[in-house]
């Protein structure tokens, strides 16, 4: 963590710990001469009365860390990240850590709950450490405990704690911190922008970014294979292409249809089509001409289109087979199949 990061998670955190004044454990003195021997107890006893009145000054705090049953503690719904989101899969190298150093080694921070009879605590940060440690425990580690520190925090300051460790961390999306960010802007902050950049010590207008970026509806994000996709950058240029009524019709008509042909590429364990590819046709929707569209077609291995939808009307389905695809037969076959599934979907299939 750079040190600017972490100067500002000591100070969030310095006031707000549980703490202990537990002195340390004097250790027996080996067997040297008398008065090396004296001195060096009078020098540990020195030790201990200095180290109990810099504890009892409040100028050294030591915080308590608790073991506990993940079962007992629920995820505090201010964080960014998405529980739901979590597997084996994306958790696996902390899970294998965990394992290899007998256990978690950084505690998560928590907070008491009241008025919660299934749950004791819930966690400010350190999500995927306990996703992990209960995921341990249903899988022969039935003795695995989550490490955590007590925090008092209102609301803003666990905001402001989940969102400081999430900054770095690679898998929590672009999109889930731009929509936690907007909720958080009228939880605590009232709507003022300025305020919460302040605050988190972001920048005013990279911070309004993300705002914007927020605001995108589930419509358009249904287009990409995954809301991971959504890039700030890009996603910026989105957004901001929807401010405009027309536009923004465009947009959610041609996303409705990206949407139904991804699902249709997953229903044939197809790769999905790229998040670039995705974002161009959804730029381009407010200038493309629509005079004679195409609604489906779909691409062989080699990338070349091997079938596309002439028409669908009451009369039929007009399908049209591309040569020079490299395609084979059973390669046209599923995509005959995946082009009536798309056909259905809209409601311009063979069924009655």
């Amino acid at each position: 963590m750079a040190r600017k990061q972490s100067d500002y998670l000591n100070s969030l955190l310095s006031d707000d710990m549980e703490t202990t004044a537990d002195a340390p454990e004097e250790t027996t003195p080996s067997p040297v001469a008398p008065n090396r021997t004296e001195r060096a107890r009078g020098t540990t006893l020195l030790g201990r009365e200095s180290a109990l009145a810099r504890v009892a000054s409040g100028e050294v705090r030591q915080v308590t860390q608790l073991l506990l049953d993940p079962a007992r503690i629920r995820i505090w719904a201010g964080n960014a990240r998405l529980y739901a989101h979590l597997n084996e899969e994306n958790c696996r190298e902390l899970i294998d850590s965990i394992i290899s150093e007998g256990g978690q080694k950084v505690p998560a921070v928590i907070r008491r709950v009241e008025d919660d009879p299934e749950h004791d605590y819930e966690v400010i940060a350190g999500t995927r450490r306990h996703w992990s440690v209960s995921w341990l425990r249903r899988n022969n580690y039935p003795e695995m405990q989550f490490v955590a520190q007590v925090a008092h925090l209102d609301d803003e300051a666990a905001f402001r704690l989940a969102d400081l460790e999430n900054r770095a961390r690679k898998d929590v999306s672009d999109l889930e911190r731009a929509r936690n960010y907007a909720e958080a802007l009228k939880s605590h902050y009232d709507s003022h922008l300025t305020r919460m950049a302040d605050r988190l010590k972001l920048s005013k207008g990279w911070l309004s970014k993300m705002i914007k970026v927020a605001g995108i509806p589930d419509s358009v994000i249904a287009a990409f294979a995954s809301p991971a996709d959504v890039q700030l950058k890009p996603a910026y240029a989105l957004a901001q292409a929807m401010d405009n009524r027309d536009a923004a019709k465009a947009i959610t008509a041609v996303a409705r249809r990206i949407a139904a042909e991804q699902k249709a590429l997953r229903e044939d364990d197809t790769p999905p089509l790229p998040a670039p590819d995705v974002l161009k046709r959804l730029l381009d929707a407010p200038t493309a001409h629509v005079e004679k569209p195409e609604p489906y077609s779909a691409a062989s291995r080699h990338g070349r289109t091997m079938l596309s939808i002439q028409s669908a009307n009451r009369q039929g389905i007009t399908l049209r087979l591309h040569a020079g695809s490299g395609a084979n037969e059973e390669d046209l076959l599923q995509a005959v199949r995946s082009a009536l599934r798309f056909l259905d979907d809209n409601g311009k299939g063979l069924k009655p």
